[in-house]
């Protein structure tokens, strides 16, 4: 018999063979105080726990059987709690025997394992405590567990032991009370793992359905992401967001999350940016902790991705996105996911990913009209606390048209100037105020046409741009691609970089700064420079 310690000092070894009488003594007092009853139980499940933890070794017995808690028995069963369905079937499948097996040595008598899902009990903040309950999630019971089923029975002892998975960290689970919203509150609703709330990305309190200016360019993206939110089955999935920069993708994403975290509470809702799955992906492959991290993402209700153009070129991060993607449309499982482009137009993406992003519906998000920028002004300038004339928000609608962002931007910099100087807000004042932000936008310049053009003037394909050919003939061009990028047009470096085939940052700060260096030292060089500046600006 396996040698152990109990945490009240008792060896397994001892304890074991006292079994016998213990289950006797627990029968002839089952008509005493339930107190010792339940004591007396409590230290038979301490003596099962050494002798589990001895045999399938330390990181097995933390990462499945450590977060195991004891409910009491039920007729002819012990039943045992955890934390998820995923925990739960994997002990079903891998230990339900075993521990059949060590409770019928414990009680003399055959015994039946029956392990249930029921989350912790929900945290309530100070600042929460009178905020109501949230409801029960669906498929629990009124004590709140979710059954799993009759596992087998054991009427005889047996030593064998049991498999065990490569590597998995212990996990705890916890969630969160609805109570009034805060900003940058993170994304997570129901029975919300702990590990959740360090997965998903903050929600902005301002980026609700209410607050959401519809127009031609947006209607059906809006009418799709509320069906989502609002519907009891899903209605299509995937809900496949695309469009240009600031024009409400992210808007709409987090007010589905809201919505779900007000209406449907019980659901489980992850939403974070696919730079940041990638991120969790190699920190669970570095770590080992691969099983966690597919329990994690597959066990959601509502899954959201923002910017999944980011995992191009991405093939292992794909290759598991894949697997995550079709785990929860088999299930049944909302997925909602935001990109740039439309699925086909996709750089870098596996073809078989582009055909299951096409599965569900695909919603275009348009450049914004002058109409709608100006309906997102006035909303805008009714909550800033400062008189806004219409003729200046007439005037920023005709003149920023390249995202909703920077249009709300523009109006957040003629207030602050309003507030801070004392001065009132003219139009005078704000071709002042927003004299580099206008000078921008005339010119309305793209990475795109920055590319065409330099690559025109070299001689070289469009194509070279994104590829990874170094040659200086190749790579000194797209250099001064990336360097009139940055002069010309607002986009930030990460930005320019995804632009010229999904290089970093650091690329795009390193083209700028040897660019710079030879204008200094190369008159030749200067110059063409300069004739593209001019062509584009013309």
């Amino acid at each position: 018999m396996a040698q152990g310690t109990t945490p009240d000092g008792e060896g397994a070894h001892g304890a074991s063979s006292k079994g016998a009488g213990a289950a006797l003594s627990y029968g002839a007092r089952r008509s005493g105080a339930p107190s010792e009853d339940r004591q007396f139980l409590d230290e038979q499940w301490a003596r099962v726990r050494v002798r589990l933890r001895h045999e399938v070794g330390e990181n097995a017995f933390s990462s499945w059987l450590k977060p195991l808690t004891l409910v009491g028995p039920r007729g002819d069963k012990i039943r045992m709690a955890v934390p998820s369905r995923f925990m739960r079937d994997w002990i079903n499948g891998n230990y339900s025997q075993r521990l059949a097996e060590l409770w019928a040595e414990e009680r003399s008598m055959s015994v039946g394992i029956e392990v249930v899902v029921q989350p912790p009990a929900r945290p309530t903040p100070r600042n929460l405590q009178d905020s109501p309950p949230l409801g029960s999630p669906s498929g629990t019971s009124a004590s709140g567990t979710e059954v799993a089923g009759q596992s087998g029975k054991a009427s005889t002892p047996s030593t064998s032991r049991t498999g065990t998975p490569s590597s998995r960290s212990a996990r705890s689970e916890a969630t969160e009370t609805d109570g009034d919203r805060a900003s940058s509150t993170p994304m997570t609703t129901g029975g919300t793992d702990m590990r959740d709330l360090e997965i998903s990305a903050s929600l902005d309190p301002r980026f609700t359905f209410d607050k959401f200016i519809v127009g031609k360019p947006n209607e059906l993206a809006y009418a799709a992401a509320r069906r989502v939110a609002e519907a009891e089955a899903v209605p299509f999935n995937p809900l496949f967001l695309y469009g240009g920069v600031g024009l409400g993708k992210t808007h709409l994403m987090h007010a589905i999350a809201w919505h779900l975290r007000d209406h449907r509470p019980e659901k489980r809702v992850i939403y974070l940016s696919a730079e940041k799955f990638m991120y969790q992906f190699i920190r669970a492959l570095r770590t080992k902790d691969t099983v966690a991290f597919k329990e994690q993402f597959r066990s959601v209700d509502v899954l959201m991705i923002d910017d999944v153009q980011f995992i191009g070129n991405r093939d292992a991060t794909q290759e598991e996105f894949f697997h995550t993607f079709n785990a929860l449309v088999d299930q049944n499982r909302q997925v909602v996911i935001s990109a740039d482009k439309s699925p086909n137009d996709l750089e870098g993406v596996q073809e078989r990913m582009k055909s299951r992003l096409g599965w569900g519906l695909v919603a275009d998000i348009h450049p914004t009209t002058y109409e709608l920028r100006l309906g997102i002004l006035e909303s805008k300038a009714e909550s800033v606390g400062v008189t806004i004339p219409r003729r200046v928000l007439e005037f920023l609608a005709h003149k920023i048209t390249s995202n909703v962002r920077e249009l709300e931007g523009a109006l957040n910099r003629i207030v602050a100037h309003a507030t801070l100087v004392g001065r009132s807000v003219t139009l005078e004042t704000t071709q002042e105020v927003l004299t580099d932000l206008l000078r921008a936008n005339d010119r309305r310049v793209t990475i795109e046409e920055i590319q065409r053009k330099v690559a025109e003037h070299f001689n070289i394909r469009i194509t070279d741009m994104h590829s990874a050919r170094r040659a200086r003939s190749v790579a000194r061009p797209r250099q001064i691609a990336m360097y009139l990028a940055k002069q010309l047009t607002s986009r930030s470096l990460p930005e320019i970089g995804r632009k010229f085939g999904g290089r970093d940052h650091t690329t795009v700060m390193h083209a700028v700064k040897k660019v710079e260096e030879l204008k200094g030292t190369d008159h030749r060089f200067a110059e063409d420079v300069e004739l593209l500046r001019r062509m584009l600006e013309g």
